[in-house]
C-alpha cells in the first residue's frame, strides 16, 4: 500500500522539533515562514488554513533543502532573500549585512530632525543593502538622498533595491524644488565618497551641505568576534561587523571628518553598540564643531542611537 502523504502540520511539528535540536532561536517561528515561503504561500498565516493539505514529493524536496540550509544557521532572509523594513521589500545576501528592525527607528529620527527643512540633504555612509536610505527616500518629502558604501558588492545590492523600491536614481526632469524624493549612490571611503560631484548629482549643486547625516558603521569591538551568532559570524560580511579595539574606530574617524561638511543645524543620527553611548558622551568634547544631543534607546528600550547637531 501507497504510503499517507505528509501534511503541512506534520511537516511544520518535525520541522520545529528538528530546529530547536540545532538550537536555531525562534525555532517554530522559522520553521513557519519558511514553510509557507517553500509552498508559495501568500503569508505564513496562511499555513493555519491548510494544516490538513498532504504534500506532494516535489513539495517536499523543496522544502527540505530550505530546512536543511537553515540547519546550517545560514539567516532565514538569505534563505527566503528578502526582508521587510518599515514595509519596503529589501533583498538580502552575503554582501551586506541584514538590517535590523531595531534601526528602523534612524529613519523616525531623521524625519524628527528635518520637520520644516524644504529638500533635505541626507547623506547616509554605509548604506550596505541601503534599506535606510530607501525607507528615507520614500518617506521624507523632497529628500535628496546620497548613499555611500565603501564596497563595490554593497552598492551594487543597494541600486537592486532601490530600483525594486521605485528609486531609480534622479532624473534630468526634477528640479531642486521637486517634493520628489530622490535617491544616488556613491562609492569610497566614510565622507571621502561625498565629492562635489556626488554632491552635484543628487542635488544639483556641488557646494551644498548636508541637513542630516546618517551612518549605522560597524561597531563590533574586535575581541566579540568569537560570541556572535553563526548567522553573523559566517554570513555576514566582517566588513559590515567590526570596529577596531572598541568598536569605534570607523565612527571616530566620521565624526572628525564633518567639520565644514554639515549645515548649521544639521543633525548626525549614528546606531552604536548599547555600551558606547556614555563613551562617545565623555568623548564629544573632541569635536568643537558639534553639540553632543543624546543617547537614544530602540523600541526594545535597548541604548542603540547617538546624535550631534552642528553648531
Amino acid at each position: 500500500m501507497p504510503q499517507p502523504q505528509m501534511t503541512v502540520l506534520e511537516i511544520l511539528n518535525r520541522t520545529k522539533v528538528f530546529f530547536e535540536k540545532k538550537g536555531i532561536p525562534d525555532a517554530r517561528l522559522d520553521a513557519e515562514y519558511i514553510i509557507s515561503y517553500g509552498l508559495k504561500m501568500k503569508n505564513r498565516m496562511d499555513l493555519y488554513l491548510n494544516f490538513e493539505k498532504p504534500l506532494t514529493p516535489a513539495e517536499l524536496d523543496v522544502l527540505r533543502t530550505m530546512v536543511a540550509r537553515r540547519a546550517t544557521r545560514e539567516p532565514l532572509q538569505h534563505i527566503i532573500g528578502d526582508t521587510s523594513f518599515r514595509g519596503f521589500i529589501i533583498k538580502c545576501d552575503r554582501r551586506a549585512l541584514i538590517p535590523r528592525p531595531e534601526t528602523e527607528s534612524l529613519v523616525d529620527m531623521a524625519a524628527d530632525c528635518l520637520k520644516g527643512i524644504e529638500n533635505p540633504f541626507i547623506v547616509e555612509i554605509g548604506t550596505g543593502t541601503g534599506a535606510i536610505s530607501i525607507a528615507c527616500a520614500k518617506e521624507i518629502k523632497g529628500a535628496r538622498v546620497l548613499a555611500t558604501d565603501v564596497s563595490e558588492d554593497a552598492l551594487a545590492l543597494a541600486h537592486t533595491n532601490a530600483e525594486a523600491n521605485g528609486l531609480a536614481g534622479k532624473s534630468s526632469e526634477q528640479s531642486a524644488e521637486s517634493t520628489t524624493s530622490t535617491l544616488t549612490f556613491a562609492q569610497g571611503d566614510l565622507l571621502n565618497a561625498v565629492t562635489p560631484e556626488a554632491i552635484a548629482k543628487a542635488t544639483d549643486d556641488a557646494s551644498a551641505k548636508i541637513d542630516c547625516l546618517i551612518a549605522n558603521l560597524p561597531y563590533i569591538p574586535d575581541s566579540e568576534k568569537d560570541k556572535l551568532q553563526p548567522e553573523v559570524a559566517k554570513y555576514d560580511p566582517a566588513l559590515a561587523l567590526f570596529g577596531g579595539a572598541d568598536g569605534l574606530d570607523l565612527v571616530r574617524k566620521l565624526l572628525q571628518q564633518t567639520e565644514n561638511r554639515l549645515k548649521p543645524g544639521a543633525s548626525i543620527l549614528l546606531e552604536i553598540g548599547s555600551e558606547q553611548g556614555e563613551m562617545l558622551k565623555a568623548e564629544a568634547s573632541r569635536y568643537t564643531w558639534l553639540e553632543f544631543t543624546g543617547i537614544h534607546k530602540d523600541f526594545c528600550n535597548n541604548i542603540r542611537f547617538v546624535s550631534y547637531k552642528k553648531i
